[in-house]
């Protein structure tokens, strides 16, 4: 018999009853630990993983209230509240054990017991452990990642009047828990807005959950987001944590909202309204208290009118909207952004690089499709190519916008599709179903070659 890999703790004064159970959980698990008594038991916990601990409710002879068991019960949980405690209680003290339930045990079991019963109480309590144990790492992970001064994160928000006003919406709207949606194109800082708001939030101190919902299939959205019971599929090991769970207490941020086909719309708003999951596999829903921000470079109310996305989940996720401007739309921000990811290159590559006044008039007057990712990248390849410490307007190398064509002069299949499009979109009166009948090809289709070719 192959062995599972866990580690239990029984706790008994009962000599039987601990070489009993030793005797048949080791045929079930890896590691088997007992103590007659609790007086050494936080040494052996210190030392050891365990990751369920079986704990008898009576200790001294002629007592039998099962009040020792229940303050080795809160003293257990004080020190460590992730460990799963399962009671031992003697048939007729099930109101004691009912007590330790409502202290934090996970559960009991009556002696005598029933192997099987045993066995599946364990097996339920070692789930929850694990659970609890990736939840408890990834929060601290995230903690870690939310006070690091990582710089693809770090909040800039420039001189520009519209920063300043889009800075001033962020401190009235952090404290609270409403809905926030971002608009921008890519690479504005969509996800850096969410993360300030997420700092500037009572809930800094939890997990800060991002998903990219344009990176999730049919198949993996539910499983992804909702987690999963062992069994639900095929590939489902073991129980798993979806990650709208793993957002409890703090912020989950859905990235590309607008990517997200209809039909799964419906299965998110659900959430949304109840503040409930249900995992797949299981019918038990759990309630989840997280903040919600989303972020789309989709115009959200022409997918709307195009039957793309629900008007109702619209509503539901923008109590409060806020568009970031294209950078070119606020030149006044590109000089700061540029002196800081320089100053950031130069630490990074031990350079000494300069921006002359040509180069800053070059960043200033492109239009940078890219905004900050784009500038951003700029200034590290300038950083790692440069071989004088002054940089000059001709040590930038842009791709400009080719000028107009005429459709004669267009051969480039990619550029004639680009011309069929937009033909087919005026001809339509930005009517994107009729433009998609024009075209010969899906209103899914179509919106991806906008995406594409940033039409």
């Amino acid at each position: 018999m192959i062995l599972t890999e866990s580690s239990i703790l029984i706790i008994d004064d009962n000599d039987e009853i601990r070489e009993s159970l030793k005797l048949f959980l080791g045929r079930h698990f890896s590691n088997i630990v007992s103590l007659s008594a609790p007086n050494n038991l936080f040494y052996v916990i210190d030392n050891n993983n365990f990751d369920i601990i079986l704990l008898d409710m009576n200790f001294s002879r002629g007592k039998y209230s099962g009040n020792e068991g229940l303050f080795w019960l809160k003293e257990i949980l004080k020190r460590n509240p992730e460990l799963v405690i399962i009671l031992i209680t003697a048939y007729g003290k099930i109101d004691l054990a009912v007590n330790g339930i409502k202290e934090g045990a996970f559960d009991f079991i009556l002696k005598p017991w029933e192997n099987e019963k045993l066995l599946s109480t364990i097996k339920a309590g070692i789930k929850l452990k694990k659970s609890n144990t990736e939840v408890k790492e990834l929060k601290e992970k995230q903690q870690l990642f939310n006070t690091s001064e990582i710089n693809d994160y770090k909040y800039l928000h420039g001189p520009s009047l519209s920063m300043k006003k889009i800075d001033l919406i962020l401190n009235k709207v952090a404290g609270t828990d409403a809905n926030i949606l971002i608009l921008g194109e890519n690479g504005t800082g969509k996800e850096v807005i969410a993360r300030e708001i997420h700092r500037r939030s009572l809930r800094n101190n939890q997990v800060f959950m991002s998903v990219d919902l344009s990176s999730l299939t049919n198949s993996l959205f539910e499983s992804e987001l909702f987690g999963y019971k062992q069994g639900a599929f095929t590939d489902a090991k073991e129980d798993r944590l979806g990650k709208i769970e793993a957002s409890h207490n703090g912020t989950l941020f859905l990235d590309e909202i607008g990517n997200l086909p209809v039909n799964l719309q419906s299965k998110l708003l659900t959430v949304i309204q109840t503040k409930s999951v249900t995992r797949l596999g299981s019918i038990r829903s759990r309630n989840i208290d997280f903040r919600l921000i989303c972020a789309t470079n989709k115009p959200l109310t022409r997918l709307i009118q195009e039957g793309l996305f629900r008007e109702d989940l619209l509503f539901r996720i923008n109590t409060v909207q806020i568009e970031i401007p294209a950078l070119r739309n606020r030149k006044e921000d590109i000089l700061p952004f540029c002196e800081y990811f320089l100053d950031i290159y130069n630490k990074k590559y031990s350079k000494k690089n300069t921006l002359s006044k040509s180069a800053i008039s070059k960043l200033e007057n492109y239009h940078w499709p890219g905004n900050i990712r784009e500038l951003k990248h700029s200034i590290e390849r300038i950083s790692i190519l440069s071989t004088n410490n002054n940089i000059k307007a001709e040590d930038f190398a842009f791709i400009e916008p080719l000028e107009a064509k005429t459709d004669d002069q267009i051969l480039n299949l990619l550029e004639l599709e680009q011309v069929a499009i937009k033909k087919a979109i005026k001809k339509s009166g930005g009517n994107m179903s009729k433009a998609a009948e024009i075209l010969g090809i899906s209103r899914t289709t179509l919106y991806f070659k906008l995406s594409k070719y940033g039409l």
